[in-house]
């Protein structure tokens, strides 16, 4: 561990403290419909969509909706693989993409996931990145800003029937937010080297007088979505460890930051869209205290020498000396692949920048924790402020009861509907992933596509339910995801992860948006101050613990400890 490093951290974080409050102000202010630069547009969208702008939804109509263009979209990019060797932009001439892994890809990129259990690019034509794949990139990152939005909704709103509309919203994101940064930041991008073409892939001879393919493609404009829509899938197998997709210490500087920018943002958009803006800071803050101690953690812990190789010679030594640089890249170093690894976990991008297979068992359980948590430290496009959010509900409840008075939260009591179905989505998480982890550790189909045995090829299993769960996509790169189990109980667990825990955060928000607003009373428990940021952080340590710790005791904790005595698990 070095100054170096902790400058990186510090240096990102004051960048990303700087940026959100802008944009998320701005944010604001297009879904408030404050912003009308672009109605012209978006009018045109509406027309030809057949969209009823002035319209708003209940909660079932708008959950209806949002499931309704999900499933359209899952079905027409299942299509387009299936029949990409018919379509245009194909120079490669790939054939159409298997069954199975067709639906688990379809099922990916549909909910923000963006797993991918096939190698890039050798699998997908051009057309299916752009028209299939970067389409979803846009549109599940939309989604997300969407239904956080109309939680915030809920929150502000005092008996009112409705949340919002959909297609509005979802039009919104997509028109004001995400396009215009992309286009920004694609640019800035092929500035720095990040290719964007359409050609064929390049033949050279290597020096060994070998022929090497060299993949080509329109990589910049999809990097930027990649990380700024939190979706983490790569153009190649590398992902950004591939320098034509992240070439540069400034574009690995500029992916971590984009990957925060959004998630970072709403919290001021919760704030200013509820008329308390402590109260956004107050989240933003418990979010910070969460990025910190993973980052401190995973960096302690890659800084240090792998014990079975340190002291065996002086070669063994000396290639310690500097931490574990196995499985990173070296121009990146450890400091920056560990703020990449937790930024990106914390989030639900799943953009890599090394292989968290080849991270310590204790750094690589950070990655680990903050998936389980739900990735609400800062969190996906939407996905991790909602996540939050309940989280927020649930410590308004237990400060209640500590108390014992009704719990409050922003003028609104905190009734027995609100508290099921905020327990349904904190339940829901855990069961599908703990469930199909058990049946696969269990199944001989399942143990073949391991690297490895004992502890870590545990945690390869774990790790691939609980980042399809999360709607994450990273994998530790351990374990071979391509085979019909895992090609069918990801896809499965994708959807139920994204979709299955949208239904009741949007119940909450219908049913909080009906009630009527209190007067603060000397039982209310403020949620603006740093003692809320302090119950809101131990709530959720405490339910993240009590939930996984059994499953991590038997990953990377039992990986660690035996490692410390030597042993190792081929």
């Amino acid at each position: 561990m070095t100054l170096n490093g902790w400058l990186q951290f510090l240096i990102f974080f004051v960048v990303l403290l700087v940026c959100i409050r802008p944009l998320g102000i701005y944010m604001a202010k297009v879904f408030e419909g404050k912003l009308s630069f672009l109605r012209p547009f978006e009018n045109i969208i509406y027309r030809s969509c057949g969209i009823h702008a002035d319209e708003e939804m209940s909660w079932k109509k708008y959950a209806g909706a949002m499931l309704l263009f999900s499933f359209v979209s899952l079905v027409l990019t299942y299509v387009i693989e299936r029949l990409q060797h018919f379509l245009p932009f194909n120079p490669q001439h790939l054939p159409g993409v298997e069954a199975f892994l067709a639906w688990n890809t379809a099922a990916s990129f549909t909910t923000n996931t963006n797993w991918q259990a096939y190698t890039n690019d050798v699998t997908m034509s051009y057309f299916t990145q752009m028209a299939a794949l970067a389409y979803h990139n846009f549109l599940s990152a939309a989604i997300g800003i969407s239904v956080a939005i109309a939680l915030v909704r809920g929150i502000a709103r005092r008996e009112s029937k409705t949340i919002g509309n959909f297609w509005v919203d979802a039009t919104r994101s997509c028109l004001y937010v995400l396009l215009p940064l992309c286009i920004v930041f694609s640019l800035v991008l092929v500035g720095q080297g990040v290719i964007q073409n359409l050609h064929s892939y390049t033949v050279a001879q290597t020096l060994e007088h070998q022929t090497q393919t060299i993949a080509q493609g329109p990589v910049a404009s999809q990097e930027a979505i990649k990380e700024l829509g939190t979706n983490g899938g790569g153009f190649f197998s590398a992902n950004s460890a591939h320098p034509f997709e992240n070439p540069t210490a400034f574009t690995n500087f500029l992916e971590m930051f984009l990957i925060f920018l959004i998630g970072g943002a709403l919290t001021v958009t919760l704030g200013r869209m509820t008329g308390s803006p402590g109260h956004g800071w107050a989240v933003f803050a418990c979010m910070a205290v969460l990025f910190a101690a993973g980052f401190v953690v995973c960096y302690w812990a890659e800084a240090q020498p792998n014990p079975v190789l340190h002291g065996v010679d002086q070669r063994a030594s000396a290639l310690q000396a500097g931490g574990n640089m196995e499985g990173k890249e070296v121009r990146l170093g450890i400091a920056q692949t560990s703020i990449f690894a937790t930024v990106t976990t914390d989030a639900s991008c799943g953009a890599v920048d090394a292989m968290h297979d080849s991270f310590m068992p204790l750094g690589g359980m950070i990655p680990l924790i903050n998936m389980m948590l739900g990735e609400i430290i800062f969190g996906g496009v939407g996905s991790g402020l909602y996540g939050m959010l309940i989280y927020v509900v649930l410590s308004v409840f237990i400060a209640g009861l500590m108390v014992g008075r009704t719990p409050e939260y922003l003028g609104k009591k905190i009734e027995s509907y609100d508290v099921k179905m905020t327990m349904l989505y904190v339940l829901i998480f855990p069961l599908v992933i703990l469930t199909l982890t058990a049946i696969s550790v269990l199944s001989k189909g399942a143990l073949s596509s391991l690297n490895n045995n004992g502890p870590h090829g545990f945690t390869e299993i774990l790790y691939a339910f609980v980042s399809t769960a999360a709607n994450n996509g990273s994998a530790f790169a351990g374990l071979n995801a391509n085979t019909h189990w895992y090609n069918i109980t990801t896809g499965f667990n994708m959807l139920v992860g994204r979709f299955l825990m949208m239904i009741p955060m949007l119940a909450l928000a219908g049913n909080l948006a009906r009630k009527k607003s209190v007067p603060p009373s000397p039982g209310t428990f403020p949620v603006n101050t740093p003692l809320f940021t302090v119950l809101l952080t131990s709530v959720i340590l405490i339910v993240g613990a009590l939930t996984f710790f059994p499953a991590l005791t038997l990953g990377p904790i039992l990986e660690h400890l035996l490692l410390q005595h030597g042993t190792l698990f081929s």
